[in-house]
């Protein structure tokens, strides 16, 4: 078995829910892994219709892909596994996968969609079975056990895409204000905005000039030309019931 890498946040699962979540934590200076299984549910959507901001709705295999890039541009790491374990420290976590990698971490985000299993070994986390396991969170994501989160579906949210990433930026910013971090909101205002009036810039807020906001527009209709020139290259994924043997 490989040695025990520190992180400060291990978020399961690489959905959209998990994806925010690791956005934000990465953006504002905790060193954050997903540790990824590949199966998100959004993957066998033919076309997702109901997501903000694609009024003629948008490929969801390409919406991962992209939330996986922001939050590896953020800062975070993404390796491909399975979670198999996670147990509480007197200093935090152990997260273990599959293929043997141990993680030590200060926070933990569960957000896979009902697995549940990995967090068998640690003690006060309530799991509610309605034919399918959920965790008992409170609104923000936190569960009874210090340092270890839900977010999305495994949180009970509704099981819209939209919803899961709203519900892990909240949880996200949880973990900014759980971690003392100075933190008034995550935004990137013009020159001048805040400075001019007087005050001192917020914490987590930026403030760019007129040639550094056009240089971000512009990389931003770059990334998106090239992500939606062609079509998705990755099949169709179904149900696991219906494939083929």
């Amino acid at each position: 078995m490989s040695s025990t890498v520190p992180r400060d946040v291990v978020v399961v699962g690489g959905g959209v829910a998990g994806l925010s979540a690791a956005t934000f934590t990465a953006r504002h200076g905790l060193d954050t892994l997903v540790v990824d299984s590949g199966e998100s549910i959004l993957r066998r959507n033919a076309h997702l219709e109901n997501f903000p901001g694609f009024p003629a709705g948008v490929n969801a295999r390409q919406l991962l892909d992209l939330l996986e890039e922001q939050a590896t541009e953020a800062g975070a790491e993404h390796v491909t596994g399975t979670v198999e374990r996670v147990t509480d420290t007197e200093d935090g976590f152990t997260v273990e996968t599959d293929a043997g990698e141990r993680y030590r971490s200060q926070y933990v985000v569960a957000a896979t969609k009902n697995e549940v299993g990995y967090l068998d070994d640690v003690d006060g986390v309530d799991v509610i079975d309605r034919g399918k396991a959920f965790v008992d969170t409170d609104e923000r994501g936190r569960t009874g056990v210090d340092g270890l989160y839900a977010a999305g579906r495994l949180a009970e949210k509704p099981h819209q895409a939209v919803v899961c990433a709203g519900h892990g930026a909240e949880v996200g910013v949880t973990i900014l204000e759980d971690d003392d971090r100075p933190f008034y909101h995550d935004w990137v205002a013009p020159d001048g905005y805040f400075t001019d009036r007087g005050r001192d810039l917020p914490p987590g807020c930026e403030e760019v000039d007129d040639r550094e906001r056009a240089d971000r527009e512009q990389q931003s209709l770059d990334v998106m030309r090239e992500r939606f020139a062609e079509p998705h290259p990755d099949a169709q994924e179904t149900h696991p019931s219906l494939e083929e043997d």
